[in-house]
């Protein structure tokens, strides 16, 4: 019973963590760039004693959450008709400076400030492929699939799309913007292309998204009633069994 009780505890925990990410993928659903997040899991316990323990041996025995994963499909690509618009069609990142350093995201929804360097919605500069800001002067702008940036027929700079060593997990900082490891070094990439006057939607759809949310819901509820159970059997079994001893 007692193994029943752990199994029961450590399913409710994993099911509630992946409730509250299923919850942020849903509502980020409709956020330009968002990378959807999905759950994996360990079932080994860290630490020296681990394999000591008679606790650790009975948990051991059912999964256990192990944190969040990145998930880097495609998302959907919109025409919007915005010449700075700039959706990526690969692996990749955009590179942003912000006050508190480097950041990497997928929203290509830039404009151009009165002295002709390029932006983030929150007027943080967009980096070349050589990793300085952009400035574009004024006139009509083009933007190649390599990320070249044309005026009236001349490329004035190279917006930059970096990649990273695979197995890197990025961490999320708000919506749609990551943060790299310490040490790890981001890269131009090779394969990767820009579409122009696009933005690249979420990759988590609403339909499936909806349904992930209520799925944990219904198997949090389940591990909650089970997880009930068993502590109403263990007061039955100190209440009126252990007198009789």
């Amino acid at each position: 019973m007692d193994s029943g009780y752990y199994a029961a505890m450590t399913g409710l925990v994993a099911r509630t963590q992946a409730l509250d990410t299923a919850a942020a993928n849903l509502a980020n659903a409709q956020t330009s760039g968002y990378r959807a997040e999905r759950e994996f899991f360990r079932s080994v316990l860290l630490g020296p004693d681990a394999m000591d323990s008679q606790l650790g041996e009975t948990v051991n025995n059912y999964g256990l959450l192990g944190g969040d994963r990145l998930t880097m499909t495609q998302g959907a690509i919109t025409d919007t008709g915005n010449p700075l618009d700039l959706a990526i069609e690969g692996q990749g990142f955009f590179m942003v400076q912000t006050p508190n350093g480097l950041r990497y995201t997928r929203d290509g929804s830039f404009h151009r400030l009165p002295n002709g360097q390029m932006v983030t919605q929150a007027d943080e500069p967009v980096l070349s492929v050589a990793g300085g800001p952009i400035v574009i002067p004024p006139g009509e702008i083009s933007v190649g699939a390599d990320g070249s940036i044309s005026v009236a027929g001349g490329v004035v700079a190279q917006a930059g799309v970096f990649v990273f060593p695979a197995g890197t997990q990025l961490k999320p900082e708000g919506a749609n913007r990551y943060i790299a490891p310490q040490g790890v070094k981001a890269t131009a990439s090779a394969g990767a292309s820009i579409r122009q006057g696009a933005l690249e939607s979420a990759n988590q759809d609403v339909v499936e998204g909806t349904l992930d949310l209520v799925m944990m819901q219904r198997q949090a509820e389940m591990m909650q009633r089970a997880l009930t159970i068993f502590h109403t059997e263990f007061n039955k079994f100190a209440t009126e069994d252990l007198p009789k001893v």
